[in-house]
């Protein structure tokens, strides 16, 4: 499907992002495509919905991100409401989303304005709440500090009836996490996290973590949670420092939603929705947080190769014990045709073998 408008979001404060861009922009013009810049880093503009960013964009239906993984959120955020594709140039050191290198930004171009690129999918998460989130005025400008302006709070969706106990439904999705966090050190956060409606446990914790698979290599992994392929759908709960014996992550099924109960006793919290401040919780308030029917569309120019990345971004080591048995290939890739039953499965593509 041809290109039709291009949003563009970039990294200002990186020259290759700056660079980068002047590529787009150059295949843009000689392609006769629309291209509107997307300002999400501005410290003295108003922060928009990722509705009204892409709208203001004149609703574009490719995004194209320069710089990191918070870059790319970005990107996501505006492409995920309104179902559009989003190609993340890789500008980044330590991050997942990003798979086209700068170097072939107009081959990727090519390919999706010829219809010819993959499209890989990705789960992502909503919430429900039992009140409207919002950041109180007084304490904006303290946890906003050198983050610029904070994202406007979700919008309630018109599904919602007030007072039947099921809470607000927020037009919010999350590709990496949803993370409930205290605001101050002296306070724990006391929450009771229930899973498809069961209570699990109480916590008192500094945070806790609600991710998807693509969000186990952000915060839930540094926490010591575990990774999990993108391509499979899971909702990832992980405490941050439980002050509690039972302190691991808990990978519960897609269809089991995960809810944070604020306790009496607890201290206010904040909730981040992909690193962006979103809220303020009052003891007694509580969110649900579960998979979301909207799910992010990621232009590849080839087969994710999620696994090499993970060994490369972490710089995982063998044992030295390996060492005399030299590089290992790949494996399941002999030349010949897979055996059928192996037909279908995810394996390197016979061009790695080489």
């Amino acid at each position: 499907m041809p290109v039709h408008r291009l949003g563009l979001v970039v990294h200002q404060g990186r020259e290759t992002a700056r660079d980068g861009a002047r590529v787009v922009q150059a295949w843009c013009e000689a392609h006769d495509v629309p291209c509107a810049e997307v300002d999400v880093w501005s410290q003295d503009v108003r922060r928009r919905s990722g509705r009204e960013e892409a709208h203001a964009a004149g609703d574009p239906d490719l995004i194209v991100t320069l710089g990191g993984d918070g870059t790319f959120l970005r990107g996501a955020r505006i492409a995920v409401k309104t179902g559009v594709s989003v190609l993340g140039v890789d500008l980044g050191k330590v991050g997942f989303l990003t798979e086209v290198p700068a170097r072939d930004i107009t081959t990727a171009l090519d390919a999706v304005h010829a219809g010819h690129a993959p499209v890989e999918e990705r789960m992502t998460l909503t919430m429900r709440a039992s009140r409207p989130p919002e950041v109180p005025a007084e304490m904006e400008a303290f946890l906003c500090y050198g983050r610029g302006p904070a994202l406007p709070p979700p919008q309630v969706r018109a599904e919602s009836t007030a007072g039947d106990g099921w809470g607000l439904a927020l037009d919010v999705n999350a590709l990496n996490d949803v993370v409930v966090e205290k605001l101050a050190r002296d306070h724990q956060l006391s929450a009771g996290v229930y899973i498809s409606g069961r209570l699990l446990a109480a916590y008192s914790a500094d945070a806790l973590v609600v991710a998807t698979p693509t969000g186990s290599t952000a915060y839930s992994f540094a926490a010591g949670g575990p990774v999990l392929s993108p391509h499979m759908d899971a909702v990832v709960f992980t405490p941050i420092a439980a002050h509690m014996t039972f302190n691991r992550t808990v990978v519960a099924a897609p269809d089991e939603p995960i809810a944070l109960r604020i306790l009496p006793h607890s201290g206010r919290a904040a909730v981040s929705i992909d690193g962006q401040l979103r809220g303020v919780l009052d003891p007694g308030d509580w969110i649900g947080v579960y998979r979301a029917p909207q799910r992010v569309r990621l232009i590849r120019l080839q087969p994710t190769d999620f696994y090499g990345r993970l060994r490369d971004r972490f710089r995982l080591t063998d044992a030295p014990a390996t060492a005399t048995d030299g590089e290992s290939a790949p494996f399941f890739r002999p030349a010949s045709p897979a055996p059928p039953d192996l037909a279908g499965l995810r394996l390197p593509p016979p061009t790695a073998a080489r």
